[in-house]
């Protein structure tokens, strides 16, 4: 088991900056792949950023340029740091993880609220 525990979300002007963290604990040697959904009131939940062991990484083309993935391995934890808000980027933040030998994310935080007004 792997439980992840994320933190940083709030509420910011257009414009602005958050960085998100997500702490994982448990099982950790068997994480491959950390990411980062949202979900948008009445949307469904989507794609933000992943970066691999290896320190690989992908964004959804909406955010690339503004945002930024990264993980300090001594602490099992992920980050984004989000520049250039927009109102369109409010929703939930999900951190996930994808274990070895799975191609869709197994664990998933509890989420995160960013709000950003415009």
């Amino acid at each position: 088991q792997v439980q992840l525990v994320e933190s940083g979300g709030g509420l910011v002007q257009a414009g602005g900056s958050l960085r998100l963290s997500c702490a994982a604990s448990g099982s950790t040697f068997r994480i491959n792949v950390m990411g980062w959904y949202r979900q948008a009131p009445g949307k469904q939940r989507e794609f933000v950023a992943e970066i691999t062991s290896g320190g690989a990484t992908s964004y959804v083309d909406s955010v690339k340029g503004r945002f930024t993935i990264s993980t300090d391995n001594a602490k099992n934890t992920v980050y984004l740091q989000m520049n250039s808000l927009k109102p369109e980027d409010t929703g939930v933040y999900f951190c996930n993880t994808k274990l070895r030998n799975s191609p869709t994310p197994v664990y998933w935080g509890q989420g995160t609220q960013v709000t950003v007004s415009s």
